[in-house]
């Protein structure tokens, strides 16, 4: 299992080579669904995002279009996600491990064609990912789907695999 997901993040890699190579975010305005943006990010923006110090839990998922576990916890996550997005202190973010250069061809259909109305950023530092993966979960294989869940910049837990909703609820409620 190692060996393909090292397969496929060397894959990912070498198509990425053409892409943004500064270390900024890029800028999509014709990105829009629902009321939010999908924000190509490198790791570093995303931290800004779930390291505030404002007492909400965020539940942070990585994921991509290709990776069938990912897609198949999704429906889950957004059950959950509708349960508890009205609470002050809560916050799901999806985290998109897809090209950025397919964010128009597969990331942005997909969400529209399931209706997922959360936070979606596109993680596009794959020049890093060894320092990212390990700044995450020192555990991490870099396998998606992955889950953590933070509060005020401090990490409280990391699920490397696919969630059922129960489990993700259970999580929640442990610390929300």
């Amino acid at each position: 299992m190692r060996n393909l997901i090292l397969i496929l993040l060397t894959m990912v890699t070498l198509n990425s080579s053409g892409q943004n190579t500064e270390n900024k975010p890029l800028a999509l305005s014709n990105t829009v669904r629902h009321n939010n943006v999908v924000k190509i990010v490198r790791f570093n923006d995303l931290e800004s995002v779930i390291e505030k110090s404002d007492n909400k839990l965020y539940v942070v998922n990585f994921w991509a279009t290709w990776c069938k576990p990912c897609v198949m916890e999704l429906p889950g996550f957004m059950e959950v996600n509708k349960k508890y997005q009205s609470n002050p202190h809560f916050k799901m973010i999806l985290v998109s491990l897809d090209l950025a250069k397919e964010v128009g061809t597969e990331v942005q259909p997909f969400l529209k064609k399931n209706k997922m109305d959360v936070d979606v950023y596109l993680l596009d530092d794959n020049k890093h990912m060894n320092e990212w993966i390990q700044a995450v979960d020192k555990s991490w294989s870099g396998a998606i789907p992955a889950t953590v869940f933070y509060r005020n910049g401090k990490k409280l837990a990391f699920k490397e695999s696919k969630m059922d909703k129960n489990e993700l609820e259970k999580i929640i409620s442990k610390y929300l």
